[in-house]
């Protein structure tokens, strides 16, 4: 749910401006000046000759090239493809008859007559430079299969010496070579996680004098075949979905009333791209059930079909925390109490278009039961149904305390991460990561618990905490030990008057420095209570700055050196924003 006045203010402005701009200059955007790699430094003998492979961009195209070199002469053997927008260029160095340091230097032309270029940094050695001979440029495997064995030929007059190798600049187990043309088997096993991606091996061989030879592979890793099956009608009856396939959701699919979907451990679940009516996502209707067990070792993934993810991942190959809204989400309905506007004890759940009776929610059984969830992780979903009405990445409508649901990840959706309406179902080790709108998000007398979770750079509040929406009450919501990376999220805690929530053990840290990010308004009602917080303060603002109504229960600490906030570990293995080093700072 949003507060969106000040954000539609800013949006029509911006429209204007666009709209000025775009009658005010018809002209093509620039392209980007070409862009030239260094190569890695080489070895060469005086008086002999190497060849260095220098990758070049060209958004404008590719027009010419030309080399100039110190410590001997340079000429470019295979030169740029005109009009290529990328490519690679060899040059051919040759050595002056005195060592010491050499380096060629190539300049990039592009169709516009901007220029790019870079530098290679050569050894010239007056002694035997070592070669690297049977190490083929490129080759192909499937993922959990073995390249090679490869015979790599090392030639070394001056041994002994090594041959270090990196796979993607991971150093790998060196081999002492202690014979001129040694003969180095070497192979190397790929992994399901490494699918669909390439790995760059580089060899190099240094002597006894110093002296170096580099071989570069670049071994591409595809993916087995992974059986598709597109599911586009609703779960009428219990149906049972396995990690040997990907299930490819191509509408709103719903689990009906009477009905359970079980997913299995692993399994990997992928929306088509839709917006409006159209939006691909998992409904879970009341009195129907989700089975989703996964674990810490084999998590259920919910994506877009644009991910090159195949089951047995966690990272993608392919997309990042900048991918968002691709398609719906996953939306569980239950029949547990509501605080709706009007005082309806039922509702149309926002997300779903009106006219769909499965996206009603609400009712009198409180303790209902929706299934269980567990080790699930929601990506790059939250896709637009219409004006300011996206599917946040998780909701739970009217969610019943017989449901259980823990270990959930929430990844780059468009809207909110986790929202809750009504109901009183718990949730614990929740984490959400780059997500459009606020992280948690409580609403219409959730009357459940959420417990351990870790918020990273949310793009509006890392909470927004709402009360009841009519004149039903049934207690107060609890939000525990949670630490928020806040990054430059508009502010802390959006909190209505009528909030009725208990917060503790809640550490905010890496607040911005130009924001000024604040927990804005004390709620009044019954029993709400604010305890342990802990903040880590930017340089220039106190408690109070953040704080302005009551700074009683926050402290103040330096960075790392807080007592409460999340148990990292939870999160450990499974996740996305594990897999890409999100959680070092936690």
């Amino acid at each position: 749910m949003k507060k969106r006045y000040l954000k539609l203010t800013a949006a029509i402005l911006a429209a204007l401006t666009i709209g000025f701009t775009s009658c005010s200059d018809d002209d093509e955007d620039p392209k980007a000046n070409p862009t030239v790699d260094q190569p890695s430094e080489q070895s060469v003998q005086v008086s002999n000759s190497v060849d260095i492979t220098f990758a070049y961009t060209a958004e404008a195209g590719f027009a010419s090239s030309s080399v100039t070199a110190t410590g001997g002469t340079a000429t470019v053997t295979t030169d740029g493809t005109a009009d290529a927008t990328s490519g690679n260029i060899v040059v051919s160095f040759e050595a002056g008859t005195n060592s010491g340091a050499g380096s060629v230097t190539l300049t990039v032309t592009d169709k516009d007559s901007n220029t790019g270029f870079n530098t290679a940094v050569l050894s010239i050695s007056d002694s035997p430079v070592p070669s690297i001979a049977g190490i083929p440029a490129t080759a192909s495997v499937v993922a959990e299969s073995t390249l090679g064995p490869v015979a790599a030929t090392i030639t070394m007059e001056d041994v002994p010496g090594t041959l270090a190798i990196t796979a993607n600049g991971e150093a790998l187990t060196p081999v002492d070579i202690t014979t001129d043309g040694q003969v180095v088997n070497f192979e190397y096993p790929t992994t399901i996680d490494q699918a669909n991606t390439k790995v760059e091996l580089v060899f190099t061989a240094t002597d006894s004098d110093g002296d170096f030879a580099t071989a570069t592979h670049i071994l591409t890793v595809d993916a087995p075949n992974v059986p598709v099956k597109v599911v586009d009608y609703n779960i009428e009856a219990n149906e049972t979905w396995y990690a040997d396939t990907i299930y490819e959701l191509a509408t709103r699919v719903t689990v009906l009333d009477g009905v359970t979907l079980t997913i299995k451990a692993g399994t990997v679940i992928k929306g088509q791209p839709g917006t409006g009516a159209n939006a691909t996502n998992l409904l879970v209707a009341r009195g129907g059930m989700l089975m989703a067990q996964g674990t810490a070792t084999d998590p259920i993934i919910f994506t877009s079909t644009s991910d090159l993810l195949i089951p047995g991942q966690i990272n993608s190959p392919n997309l990042t925390e900048a991918t968002s809204g691709t398609w719906g989400g996953v939306l569980i309905l239950g029949k547990a109490p509501i605080s709706p506007k009007g005082g309806a004890t039922e509702a149309a759940i926002e997300g779903i278009p009106p006219d769909d009776e499965n996206g009603r929610y609400g009712g009198a059984i409180a303790d209902d039961n929706s299934g269980t969830i567990t080790y699930i992780s929601i990506r790059h979903a939250g896709t637009n149904i219409g004006e300011g009405n996206e599917i946040n990445g998780l909701t739970l409508g009217g969610v019943g305390s017989g449901t259980t649901i823990s270990h959930v990840e929430i990844i780059a959706n468009q809207d909110d991460g986790i929202e809750f309406f009504g109901g009183n179902v718990d949730v614990s080790n929740a984490l959400v990561w780059a997500n459009g709108d606020d992280a948690i998000d409580g609403d219409q007398a959730w009357n459940g618990t959420i417990d351990n979770g870790i918020i990273i750079e949310a793009g509006d509040k890392p909470f927004e905490l709402d009360g009841p929406e009519a004149d039903f009450e049934q207690g107060n919501y609890t939000i525990s030990n949670f630490s928020i990376k806040v990054g430059d999220s508009e502010g802390l805690v959006d909190n209505d008057d009528n909030t009725n929530v208990i917060m503790s053990n809640i550490f905010f840290f890496d607040l911005s420095t130009t924001i000024t990010q604040i927990f804005d308004t004390m709620p009044t009602a019954a029993g709400v209570d604010f305890t342990n917080f802990e903040i880590v303060l930017p340089a220039g603002s106190t408690v109070a700055t953040h704080f302005p109504d009551d700074q009683s229960f926050v402290t103040a600490v330096d960075a790392g050196a807080n007592t409460v906030g999340a148990d990292k570990s939870e999160f450990t293995g499974w996740t996305f924003a594990d897999a890409n080093g999100q959680l070092a700072d936690f």
